[in-house]
């Protein structure tokens, strides 16, 4: 079963569905939900994300669309919703991207600071 993604007039996901398989039955099936709701509509792909395909299969416009993401005609990709300020976009991925890197420390994790711009180190709470 395929996914499609409807956009808004500024090209912003409003709803995800299931569909017909591309080309089953000879259709283009974009076309055709387009067509019915006099919308956008634009296949996506539940197994792609960051431009990677995680069964090993051919990625397809980048990432997943989710309600909120933004479809980019010029990249033909999906881009999710850009949270802090100080992150960029990463033009291979479409992933929005922290200015420094989320450390890497086994059985620790970390939050996002925006007014820092840096990663806080979650500490859960004491059992006193």
């Amino acid at each position: 079963m395929a996914h499609y993604a409807f956009l808004d007039r500024n090209d912003t996901v409003s709803e995800v569905i299931v569909g017909k398989n591309e080309g089953e039955g000879g259709e283009d099936w974009e076309l055709h939900y387009s067509l019915i709701r006099q919308q956008t509509c634009k296949r996506t792909s539940y197994n792609t994300a960051g431009g990677v395909h995680t069964n090993g299969g051919t990625p397809f416009r980048k990432n997943y669309a989710g309600i909120g993401y933004t479809y980019d005609r010029i990249r033909d990709a999906f881009i999710p919703p850009k949270y802090f300020a100080s992150w960029t976009l990463n033009e291979d991925t479409c992933q929005w991207e922290s200015p420094v890197p989320r450390p890497e420390v086994e059985g620790k994790q970390f939050a996002w600071n925006e007014a820092t711009t840096s990663w806080d180190e979650i500490v859960p709470p004491s059992n006193t």
